[in-house]
């Protein structure tokens, strides 16, 4: 690429998916991913360049113009797409920074081609920028880019937003590579969490284990940089959605799916990727009791439940498959009737006008991870939920129960408690579930992606 752009963003995968259309051609599609979600209005506003990977191991493309913005792949081998990405990235940062929920491994080749990968992507965003440029780079994968940018091309701004949660300082110490994390994001002008803890944790952190000055939200890294430490709580195309949900297809889409369904009196609704951090064991086990112990009739309700595929040569999540494909077997051999099981499970991924048509019909949406940054499916659900009579049930370790404190908040490890709040959700007097849904919708209406991006990027032009 010979043109650069005044504003890049810098992620570990490209906005795109490589499909084959009818004429048998190779084409390019906006993927459906959540940062993708994200990031992609921004980019269409503002155009720029987007460097990421393409996302097939071995194989070097050129960059070509999508939606009004530039490609720059980054390519990757076989061997660090399993040590950086499948190694470093999820089996030792993603199980690290979600509380410990699974054992994070620590392994010093990983940490090798971490560190090798994040380099490549540095050369590129540098190569990528324009003369004093804004660089936005996302996530947990890329978290020494800043610092090797900024050596790299001083005269950028550059910001850095952490979509996961970022531990606290008991845990993220385990990380025998703590420094060298904390000085790549160090070199960032603003990084941005989804909760005001995390900003704290960080700056905690470089307390501890720094010499530098820190003055409120600001770290003085060296005589010329500082680096601000703020919340930005992301967000979602609301108004995009909810036209989304009242396009006729979604509309003849959920009546089709309802049908599908039996068309019970009453519909739970639970969509993740396939996670351990995502507490389906806790959920599945707690909505099973419910059916067995008869407070939910099967006749009456069902429970479905999406997984979406998700990093599924890693052991761990094989695991997780295969207990949740016993769990939801062995409670529908229990209680569910001729007619159709009381959990509908669903290992797919569904198109966003798919997922619409479920959020339209689910009376009650079961959102209970046991540690998420944010969670945007519950923000979905309240923009595409057609009136006020919906319920969320949203975990109290979700970034999204800072903001949606109307939802019927559990904690996902007690399961009495998510038991007592789901119950309370799908029985709660239609007054009462309008005021909470109100509230809801008026929370996700006003706080917006676009709200997210202009906060953000606006605090990053403005620092010196």
């Amino acid at each position: 690429m010979t043109e650069t752009a005044s504003f890049v963003v810098v992620a570990n995968r490209l906005p795109v998916d490589r499909v084959t259309n009818e004429g048998g051609q190779t084409d390019w599609r906006t993927s459906p991913g959540g940062l993708v979600t994200a990031l992609e209005p921004v980019m269409r506003q503002r155009g720029g360049a987007w460097v990421g990977w393409h996302g097939a191991p071995d194989e070097i493309i050129d960059g070509f113009e999508h939606d009004g913005y530039s490609i720059v792949p980054v390519p990757l081998s076989s061997e660090e797409y399993e040590e950086y990405y499948e190694g470093f990235s999820n089996a030792t940062l993603w199980p690290l920074y979600h509380d410990t929920v699974a054992f994070p491994e620590f392994h010093r080749e990983w940490w090798d081609s971490y560190r090798a990968v994040n380099r490549r992507f540095a050369v590129a965003a540098a190569e990528a920028a324009a003369e004093g440029a804004t660089v936005w780079v996302q996530d947990y994968q890329l978290q020494l880019v800043p610092q090797m940018l900024r050596e790299l091309r001083p005269d950028l701004k550059i910001g850095f937003f952490l979509h996961i949660p970022f531990p606290p300082v008991e845990i993220f110490s385990q990380l025998p590579w703590r420094r060298e994390i904390l000085e790549g994001l160090l070199g960032a002008d603003l990084v941005g969490f989804q909760v005001p803890g995390g900003a704290s944790n960080f700056l905690r952190l470089v307390r501890t284990r720094t010499n530098r000055k820190i003055e409120r939200d600001t770290v003085r890294v060296d005589g010329n940089h500082t680096c601000v430490a703020r919340a930005y709580p992301i967000s979602i195309d609301t108004q995009g959605f909810a036209d989304l949900a009242e396009s006729p297809e979604v509309i003849a889409e959920a009546e089709a799916l309802r049908e599908e369904l039996g068309n019970p009196k009453q519909i739970l609704l639970g969509v993740d990727r396939l996670d351990y951090t995502k507490g389906l064991r806790q959920r599945i086990r707690a909505i099973g009791e419910l059916f067995q112990e008869g407070k939910l009739d099967p006749s009456e309700t069902v429970f479905l439940q999406v997984a979406t595929p998700s990093r599924e040569r890693v052991e761990e999540y094989k695991r997780l498959r295969d207990d949740i494909d016993l769990l939801v077997g062995r409670i529908n051999s229990e209680v569910g009737g001729v007619g159709r099981p009381a959990i509908v499970y669903r290992h797919a991924g569904y198109p966003r006008s798919t997922m619409a048509a479920m959020y339209r019909i689910a009376d009650v949406m079961v959102v209970t991870p046991l540690r998420d940054g944010m969670n945007l499916v519950a923000k979905e659900y309240v923009a595409c939920h057609p009136s006020t009579n919906g319920a969320l049930v949203l975990s109290e370790f979700a970034g999204a129960a800072l903001e949606l404190k109307q939802a019927y908040l559990v904690n996902p490890y007690d399961l009495n408690g998510m038991k007592a709040a789901l119950m309370q959700a799908a029985t709660d007097p239609v007054r009462t579930r309008q005021r909470r849904m109100r509230a809801l919708k008026k929370q996700v209406e006003t706080y917006t992606i676009d709200r997210w991006a202009e906060d953000f990027l606006g605090d990053l032009d403005a620092l010196s």
